[in-house]
């Protein structure tokens, strides 16, 4: 049986996770269009760091989830 006080860190794991994630990809996006307007021949370049980057940012919700179950389940 779970407690209040573990479906409560649950809650706050996966929300803080999912606030910081979507920050992050916002400041990733516009730093890669910012720098795309300003040197366009770069623009593959770029987009292909820019994905890189954005994967490894969403790398963090889902373990903040998987820590979530892990509370639960204790």
């Amino acid at each position: 049986m779970t407690t209040g006080l573990a479906l409560l860190g649950a809650g706050l794991a996966a929300g803080f996770a999912a606030i910081g994630t979507g920050f992050g990809n916002g400041m990733v996006i516009s730093k890669t269009l910012e720098s795309m307007a300003r040197q366009p021949e770069l623009s593959g370049q770029l987009r292909t760091t820019m994905f890189i980057g954005v994967g490894l940012i969403e790398a963090v919700p889902i373990i903040a989830v998987v820590i979530s179950f892990m509370l639960l389940n204790k």
